[in-house]
C-alpha cells in the first residue's frame, strides 16, 4: 500500500495501480526504459494492473518481466469498460495513470488520476480528469516512489 496525505483532504491507502498501455507505459508499443524496474519496485506495494485495447499487439510481451496483470479490452465503449475495473476494485484504493481518451473515466474514477504528456500527446478531457501531470511516465512512477512529491504537488 502507498500512503498519501494531503492537507484537507481524505487520506489516500492506494493498494491498486492501473495504467494504460499505448502512450502510457509504451510508445509504439515498445516499453519505455526505466518502466519495468519502477513498475517491479512499485509492486512490493501495491497491485499493478495494465489495462489496455493493445493497439500495436505487444503488451502482453513486452510486459512478461514485470509483476503485474494484463487486460486486453475489446470491443466497444473502453472509456466504460475502464471506469468499471476501477470500480470493482475500489476506486478509493486505486490510483490511475493513462493519456488518452478512452483513459478519462479511469482517471477521473481513481482516487487519484494522473495523466501524461508524452510523444503520443494526451486527450483534454483526460487532463482536465487528472489530479496531477507529469511528462513522463517515469517521472509518475517516481512520484508513487516519493509520496511527499504528490503532497507537494496537492496541497491547497
Amino acid at each position: 500500500m502507498i500512503k498519501i496525505e494531503i492537507p484537507d483532504r481524505e487520506i489516500i491507502q492506494a493498494e491498486h495501480l492501473v495504467l494504460d498501455y499505448n502512450g502510457t507505459l509504451a510508445i509504439d508499443g515498445i516499453l519505455i526504459p526505466g518502466v519495468e524496474d519502477r513498475l517491479n519496485t512499485l509492486a512490493d506495494k501495491m497491485t499493478i494492473h495494465v489495462v489496455t485495447a493493445d493497439t500495436f499487439g505487444k503488451a502482453r510481451q513486452s510486459l512478461s518481466n514485470i509483476l503485474c496483470s494484463c487486460d486486453v479490452i475489446h470491443g466497444k465503449n473502453h472509456q466504460q469498460y475502464k471506469k468499471e475495473f476501477i470500480s470493482q476494485l475500489g476506486a478509493e484504493k486505486v490510483i490511475a495513470i493513462g493519456n488518452g481518451q478512452n483513459d478519462a473515466l479511469m482517471v477521473k474514477e481513481a482516487v487519484l488520476g494522473i495523466v501524461l504528456i508524452q510523444a503520443e500527446g494526451c486527450s483534454v478531457k483526460t487532463l482536465m480528469n487528472a489530479d496531477v501531470v507529469c511528462s513522463t511516465i517515469v517521472e509518475a512512477l517516481d512520484l508513487l516512489n516519493n509520496p511527499l512529491r504528490i503532497t507537494a504537488t496537492l496541497r491547497v
